[in-house]
């Protein structure tokens, strides 16, 4: 036996995740998230039946853009390779079901992206992440109104 063997938890046949692996691995799913959202409010805001709720929605819209960008970016910078967006939720294709699905998903992002800028090792990750969830939580509102209006 080799003086410093380690041993891992039952069932590891490797270490864990290193927490920048495990970051990035966030990181991409919430990129897909943002790509979804983008596409998903471009068709939601072409189903709006007043100016002012598509013009609202395609700010929102400019939002998940940007966010986008930015985790594009924080996940360049971890792994030195871009994700490549993968669709990971369908949008519905009437609108009330599409403000509902929008301000669930908003909501549950909020949930997420507090808990990826509580893990974040460095003051501008755990900014990007609460900046975003700010966002997110803004979004939330905004849909949760136009779905009131229009029930």
């Amino acid at each position: 036996m080799y003086p410093f063997s380690y041993a891992y938890p039952l069932g590891f046949r490797e270490p864990p995740a290193s927490p920048d692996a495990r970051l990035a691995a966030d990181v991409a799913k919430a990129i897909d998230g943002e790509y979804s959202a983008i596409v998903c409010y471009a068709e939601l805001a072409k189903l709006a039946p007043h100016d002012a709720q598509r013009t609202r929605i395609l700010e929102i819209r400019r939002d998940e853009e940007r966010h986008y960008q930015t985790l594009s970016r924080l996940y360049h910078s971890l792994t030195g390779s871009m994700h490549s967006p993968k669709l990971t939720e369908t949008c519905p294709s009437e609108y009330i079901a599409g403000l509902q699905a929008a301000l669930i998903d908003e909501q549950e992002t909020v949930d997420q992206y507090h808990e990826l800028a509580d893990r974040g090792r460095t003051h501008a990750v755990r900014e990007a992440f609460r900046r975003a969830a700010f966002d997110e939580q803004n979004h939330a509102v905004w849909f949760l109104y136009f779905y009131t209006l229009n029930r």
